[in-house]
């Protein structure tokens, strides 16, 4: 049934959520957003599967939400005490090599699909956003900047939805949001120096622009002659969506991205 995959994800998100307590301690305001975080996935993650074609969660997406659950350690984690930093450092590490998995699996076990992939890029922008903004509150409020970079892209498209067009496939995106993930968790441990960390983040930042500034300049001179028109969203995930009525989508807000296909 689709509900299975989304009602058991919230059941382990919040058996992980207990454990934590356990371990190192969460507070109010980590209870609260862990708790807040994991019952929006199960809903949105149900309403998804409803519209999508698929109707089942597949051997890929199972640990896409494996990885989903870890970014909503993350997220209660980075509201709570300072003594979580090692936690943090590790689940956003464990989420990062998992990336690498859910595609991998997908095409091997031919259960590729665009609810896949858009599930895979909505966690992996929201970990960079998570990290980013926890990063921000000791090393600068322009870092918080990465992790929103998608996110103001999405709410541009609405006032501009030229922007939702399709763009060509880039493995460079890949290679960007890779380091953006990196580059987030190293800094998040606090054991670099300042100056260093400054330097890197700045650099992630610009890397960012750049891909995100090259598909902007790409679909602006599409616009006269291959304006894609798409479909109503599928999935909202703030302002963006895990499927376009069932039909696949690289936008240029997909960043990152689980690469579902076939080759």
């Amino acid at each position: 049934m689709l509900w299975t995959g989304p009602v058991s994800g919230l059941a382990v998100q919040t058996g992980v959520l207990l454990a934590l307590a356990g371990l190192v301690g969460l507070t109010r305001a980590g209870w609260v957003l862990g708790l807040g975080y994991a019952m929006a996935l199960t809903g949105l993650l149900t309403h998804g599967l409803r519209r999508s074609e698929q109707g089942r969660l597949s051997p890929a997406d199972w640990i896409t939400l494996t990885r989903a659950i870890l970014v909503g350690a993350v997220l209660a984690l980075s509201a709570s005490v300072p003594g979580s930093v090692r936690m943090i450092v590790a689940i956003a590490a464990l989420a990062l090599l998992l990336d690498a998995v859910d595609g991998w699996i997908a095409r091997r076990t031919g259960t590729a699909s665009p609810l896949g992939a858009r599930f895979d890029m909505e966690v992996d922008s929201f970990l960079l956003l998570v990290l980013a903004i926890y990063v921000a509150r000791s090393a600068g409020a322009w870092i918080a900047t990465i992790g929103l970079m998608r996110y103001l892209y999405a709410a541009a498209g609405w006032a501009l939805p030229w922007l939702h067009g399709r763009v060509p496939y880039r493995y460079w995106r890949k290679v960007v949001a890779v380091v953006q993930g990196i580059v987030l968790t190293c800094a998040a441990t606090g054991i670099f120096p300042t100056s260093l960390m400054h330097i890197a983040l700045g650099a992630a930042l610009a890397l960012l622009v750049e891909s995100f500034g090259r598909d902007v300049v790409w679909l602006a001179a599409q616009r006269g002659t291959h304006l894609t028109t798409l479909g109503r969203l599928a999935f909202p995930v703030s302002a963006g969506s895990l499927a376009w009525d069932g039909q696949p989508l690289l936008s240029a807000g997909m960043v990152a991205g689980r690469d579902d296909s076939p080759s």
